[in-house]
């Protein structure tokens, strides 16, 4: 499981990305308010730690 550091770092570069989710999803007429971010953010959140697990199992 990701620890806290790890999990902080996940969460900025989430949130980095955001603003270009946002305008994609407004682009296609779909208007996210702010109840609609935390889901986003976990789901960025998830696809990074699959992604940085399946790193550290390639390094092993």
């Amino acid at each position: 499981m990701m620890n806290n550091e790890l999990n902080m770092k996940f969460m900025q570069i989430a949130m980095s990305h955001m603003p270009e989710a946002k305008a994609f999803l407004e682009q296609k007429g779909i208007e996210l308010g702010m109840e609609d971010i935390q889901p986003m953010l976990q789901l960025l959140m998830n696809v990074m730690n699959d992604a940085y697990e399946l790193g550290k199992e390639e390094n092993i």
